[in-house]
């Protein structure tokens, strides 16, 4: 398989940007040139496409979708209806990811961003080489802290990539369209084990509720009315909020060689077999 880097340019967002600055009316370069790869409206096209999905693919790639899950299981787990909100929920989501992914961005911004804006890169697809490589490298680490390797061989053998002997294969053999569902696939098992474990002290609290009430033939009383305020009790008297958002933080591996692994193109992608 050949690595992500030598795609063909037209699979670069920054790429398409530029391409479509150029091509919409005003901009240098906007009318259509014969040797150019796409023509303006198909260009104008890719633009707004990026411009639409770009939040939701920035977003999966970072630890967004773990953090939104627990949460969501754990106001399940807890049985308070609309309670924290929804809103609440999601914007403790967004500063947690802000925290866990600084280090990723900062990386991003000295390796990529910097040296553009001091016009030290000029070329796009070496801006996209160099933004990207910290947010594969977060992902990795993701993967192989969740030891979710068998996503990465299930897509890579669905595209047709040999996974029979995988200590042939490094992370530069990865291409990004599928590292993004095998790291997501991984996210989501790390987020389920998470709220299995949230879930169970509470669902203790609800069978031994509903125990008591069918001894004392209270059977026509809602067992979640009697067993609310004992699973709010029990979330503040172990300071519940600190240990959720703790476990999670702690739960996100944060390797200081990562960078150094990529950026040489070795590291065994995994240590198992295919999947």
């Amino acid at each position: 398989m050949a690595p992500d880097s030598k795609s063909a340019p037209a699979m670069n967002p920054l790429t398409v940007l530029d391409a479509a600055g150029r091509a919409l009316p005003g901009g240098a370069g906007a009318s259509d040139s014969p040797g150019s790869a796409l023509s303006a409206p198909v260009t104008i096209l890719l633009l707004l496409t990026i411009i639409s999905l770009a939040p939701a693919i920035v977003l999966m790639t970072t630890c967004f979708p773990r953090i939104l899950i627990v949460l969501g299981l754990l106001k399940q787990a807890i049985g308070a209806q609309g309670i924290p909100p929804p809103q609440v929920i999601t914007a403790l989501a967004l500063f947690m990811t802000m925290i866990v992914m600084a280090p990723t961005y900062d990386r991003v911004y000295k390796e990529a961003i910097a040296p553009w804006s001091s016009g030290e890169i000029r070329d796009m697809d070496t801006l996209w080489l160099r933004a990207r490589q910290p947010v594969r490298d977060f992902m990795f680490d993701q993967i192989e802290a969740t030891g979710n390797w068998n996503s990465l061989y299930m897509v890579l053998e669905y595209r047709g990539i040999d996974t029979s002997e995988p200590e042939r294969l490094t992370r530069a053999d990865v291409d990004m369209i599928s590292l993004i569902p095998a790291f997501m696939l991984g996210e989501l098992k790390a987020a389920f084990l998470l709220g299995f474990r949230i879930y169970l002290p509470f669902l203790v609290i609800d069978m031994v509720i509903s125990s008591l009430l069918i001894s004392m033939s209270m059977m026509m009383l809602p067992p979640v009315l009697i067993s609310l305020p004992f699973k709010l009790l029990l979330f503040v008297m172990v300071d519940g909020w600190q240990l959720v958002v703790g476990g999670l933080l702690r739960s996100f591996a944060t390797s200081p060689t990562a960078a150094a692994i990529a950026s040489s193109g070795v590291g065994v992608v995994g240590g198992g077999g295919g999947g």
